[in-house]
């Protein structure tokens, strides 16, 4: 992972062209210098139906950009080289860089350049160019300030664009805010936690509607398999129709052009359920094959400084390994199978990597999908301790005893696990600890997080690490006895929470080498802030690290998922939804935040305040913020002295057409000091949705 690092350092210095070659080649890409004399702009034809997935940049450093783009072969015209220009004005009459590359079907006729020699902290317009004479639309990017510079970072996170289920117009409410913004205040770059397509496709005929949204009729795959009532990729072909159609939606791909994109990818971009290079659907399935034909697709579709470590020499596409299918065997003590097949699928495409943005932000980026071990709550393990009869929720206790493995309570795990008043014997009581970032990665993130220098170290981190917990034990008897343990409830069964032991390894990291370490999320489909603490007792509370998890660009959410599932005679349906006539509002808001009892009392009787009198002091003294039904996304502001996140929520994008907001809210991390851990304070907050979702409901 080391060389990741060293990678990037290349390009972050003024270095001879030689190393920019090198640079330029590891990462797949062309490479476009400054012209060595004036060199003309020329007047081409722009054409869409030529390049309809647009163009794109990428990972940004102060002196380097990488663009992207796709030429269509059309039939009679199939184009077989490309040029790129790169422009200090929208009218390219200054000319920074210039390069010329060859497209192939190899790679589906994408194109990655890698634009460099540019300087710091500036703003650029770029196009590409057929032989034919054709242009793509223009695309505008920015480099990244120099490291000592003193530049506030403003920028953008997202994550979850699923365009079979809704539209992606939260973008094109970012486009118009952004743009009647003064130009010192604009963002300068989105980073993409993840969930960039879906690979679960519905078609209309098999399910007109799902969780309350009309199917749309966006992509059929070319070969694709059906599950059910929905269909799956099971080749590189299926991948790249799905990328295809996702890059032809109006506001993903007017995001895209507007600003550079750095991205990680979370479980959709391979499969629902995966982890390392198994699917699981209908079933758990060896899937090394597929592994590759994903992480095939997203290189040729999402640009981004990675590495292919057994691409050998030739480096200017995708180096797809050949694998088998084979079932995963000889785990390490990290869950990783060092079955030869898996280990060559997982390794193909290593995404994790750090960049900077001036004195004050490093973003570190990893895979949180492609070397973890099992989820303790999947396969056997699920089935032997079953789902909670409160919708969503697993044992917490059950999660930590299995994720703990032979290490839980200092090596002292329990041989049963007490569960719906039996005593089930403990199925990891000899395996080890789980791990989310398998051993080479967390070495390099620890190794990261002790040697950073900058104010704020931010990390983009697909799934999230607060615990986003309920009181089961709390509910009246006769409720009480749907719970199977004695503790806490959580939502989480393939997120942090499940990965415990770990989570607390990274914050004592950051603790010893007092870092201010800002979670930055997606996946929840969901808006939630907190601290984080390896503890939630309130004796032992003691945040370390500060975590803001971003809503869904159009995915149902939470509630949405909830609300067809949830018949209005559930018991419990009250801790999730709070229904008044057909309008579905979030109880779990309150559920979460202030607990079960607070959320059935509002359900009776529709106060707030006897609702609070109610509330669990206990259950999240971490949460600062929570909103289960979020769409929208986050814009960040990280300077020297503080950094804050604006949540923009928007309603359900289920329909096309413009969006305005339903509130905004902002919440400040002041730099705390080495001693101290952070501290959230909300600092701003408006508009008719705080009141409808209980937002505004402060103990």
């Amino acid at each position: 992972m080391d060389t990741g690092r060293l990678l990037l350092g290349l390009a972050m210095t003024r270095i001879d062209r030689r190393q920019m070659i090198l640079l330029a080649a590891t990462l797949g890409a062309s490479i476009a210098f400054p012209p060595r004399t004036m060199a003309r702009a020329g007047r081409f034809q722009e054409s869409g139906e030529r390049f309809p997935q647009g163009v794109a940049s990428a990972d940004p450093t102060d002196s380097s950009v990488i663009l992207w783009t796709r030429r269509a072969p059309l039939e009679g015209e199939a184009a077989s080289k490309l040029k790129v220009q790169i422009a200090e004005d929208e009218g390219f009459h200054n000319i920074a860089a210039i390069g010329r590359a060859a497209i192939s079907a190899d790679m589906d006729h994408t194109c990655r350049f890698l634009a460099v020699g540019l300087r710091p902290g500036r703003e650029y317009w770029y196009r590409f160019i057929d032989e034919y004479g054709f242009s793509s639309r223009i695309g505008r990017t920015f480099t990244a300030p120099r490291d000592e510079d003193d530049e506030e970072a403003r920028f953008a996170f997202v994550s979850c664009q699923n365009i079979n289920l809704g539209f992606s117009t939260p973008f094109r409410l970012m486009i118009r805010e952004d743009a009647a913004r003064p130009r010192d205040e604009r963002i300068r770059f989105v980073l993409h936690l993840g969930d960039f397509i879906y690979e679960m496709i519905w078609y209309p005929e098999d399910r007109p509607r799902m969780q309350g949204r009309t199917v749309r009729d966006v992509v059929r795959l070319p070969r694709g398999e059906k599950i059910g009532d929905y269909h799956v990729p099971t080749c590189i072909d299926d991948y790249r129709a799905i990328y295809r159609a996702y890059l032809a939606d109006p506001d993903i791909q007017d995001a895209r052009a507007r600003w550079p994109f750095i991205c990680i990818w979370d479980n959709h971009e391979f499969t629902n359920r995966g982890w390392q290079s198994r699917a699981v659907y209908d079933r758990a399935r060896a899937a090394q094959t597929l592994k590759v034909a994903a992480n095939q697709a997203w290189f040729e579709y999402v640009p981004a400084q990675v590495r292919q470590p057994s691409a050998g020499s030739d480096l200017k596409k995708f180096h797809a390994p050949l694998v088998e299918d084979r079932p995963l065997s000889d785990f390490d003590d990290f869950g990783l199978s060092h079955e030869a097949n898996n280990l060559a699928a997982v390794n193909s495409l290593l995404i994790a990597r750090e960049l900077r943005w001036g004195r004050h932000v490093s973003l570190l980026l990893t895979d949180n999908r492609s070397f973890r071990s099992e989820p303790p709550l999947d396969g056997a393990n699920g089935e032997a301790f079953g789902r909670s009869k409160i919708p969503f929720f697993v044992p917490q206790d059950v999660l930590e005893t299995l994720d703990g493995g032979r290490s839980f309570d200092n090596d002292n795990p329990p041989a049963t696990i007490s569960y719906n008043g039996k005593n089930i014997p403990n199925p990891r009581l000899a395996a080890p600890t789980g791990s989310m970032l398998g051993s080479t990665q967390k070495r390099w993130f620890l190794d990261r997080i002790c040697k950073s220098t900058s104010t704020w170290l931010l990390w983009g981190n697909s799934v999230g690490m607060l615990d986003l917990r309920c009181d089961p034990t709390e509910l009246p008897a006769d409720l009480a006895a749907a719970w199977p343990t004695s503790g806490y409830g959580v939502m989480g069964a393939h997120d942090w929470s499940a990965y415990s032991a770990e989570r607390a390894e990274i914050l004592e990291a950051a603790q010893t080498a007092k870092r201010r370490l800002v979670s930055l999320v997606g996946d929840r489909h969901a808006f939630y802030a907190g601290t984080v603490s390896a503890s939630l007792a309130l004796h032992d509370f003691k945040p370390v690290a500060a975590e803001f998890v971003t809503g869904s660009i159009s995915t149902p959410s939470v509630i949405e998922a909830a609300a067809p599932i949830l018949a209005k005679k559930h018991p419990l349906a009250s801790l999730i939804l709070d229904r008044q006539g057909e309008i579905s509002r979030p109880a779990l808001n309150i559920t979460l935040r202030h607990g079960v009892k607070s959320s059935l009392s509002f359900g009776q009787t529709g106060s707030k305040q006897q609702a609070l009198a109610l509330r669990s002091p206990d259950l999240a003294p971490h949460l600062a913020f929570a909103d289960a039904a979020g769409h929208g996304y986050a814009l960040v502001r990280a300077g020297r002295h503080q950094m804050e996140v604006t949540f923009v929520g928007t309603p359900a994008p289920a329909e096309p057409g413009d969006l305005e907001p339903i509130y905004r809210v902002t919440h400040r991390l002041e730099a705390w000091a080495p001693d101290k851990g952070p501290a959230i304070a909300r600092v701003g907050a408006d508009g008719p949705g705080l009141a409808e979702r209980f937002l505004d409901w402060d103990a």
